[in-house]
């Protein structure tokens, strides 16, 4: 099972919570797609078993500090991986999104940014927006729970 979340913006209750939740659902996985903010949020993320990737978000400040904390496991956005057979397009502003999708190169499409929980499929592209994992702008603080096995997405709320 791998976490998808976005958009923490510095909410470590909210952070905590996804922590819990990643636990209590074997996560091996977690990708962050950006606005972590402040180094200081990164660190729940990394002081666990699972694999963890992220991108940069507008919005996150000391990026340089953010990638040393990291040890690099944070990129520029866009960017992408190939995990488990699957080739994932991350980025955090949609500003490639159709690009990306018509491309039909990636088995998932992940982005964040708008704040708003989007699950979609375009032919075999599965698309995933989080939402926002801190709440501040809906009220809902969300993120996906997502098996690569079976390619089912699940929302959890925070």
């Amino acid at each position: 099972m791998w976490m998808i979340i976005s958009d923490s913006h510095d909410n470590m209750e909210k952070i905590q919570r996804a922590i819990e939740i990643a636990r209590k659902n074997n996560v091996t996985k977690v990708i962050h797609l950006g606005d972590f903010v402040s180094p200081f949020a990164i660190l729940p993320f990394l002081n666990e078993k699972w694999e963890f990737n992220g991108i940069f978000g507008n919005n996150d400040g000391e990026k340089l500090f953010l990638q040393k904390r990291s040890n690099g496991r944070i990129k520029n956005s866009p960017n992408w991986l190939n995990v488990e057979g699957k080739k994932i397009y991350l980025m955090h502003e949609p500003r490639s999104l159709y690009p990306a999708i018509k491309s039909g190169l990636y088995d998932l499409v992940l982005f964040g940014h708008t704040h708003r929980l989007i699950l979609k499929k375009y032919g075999r592209t599965i698309v995933i927006n989080p939402g926002e994992s801190c709440g501040y702008l809906t009220g809902k603080a969300t993120c996906v729970l997502f098996n690569p096995i079976n390619m089912e997405s699940k929302v959890i709320e925070l």
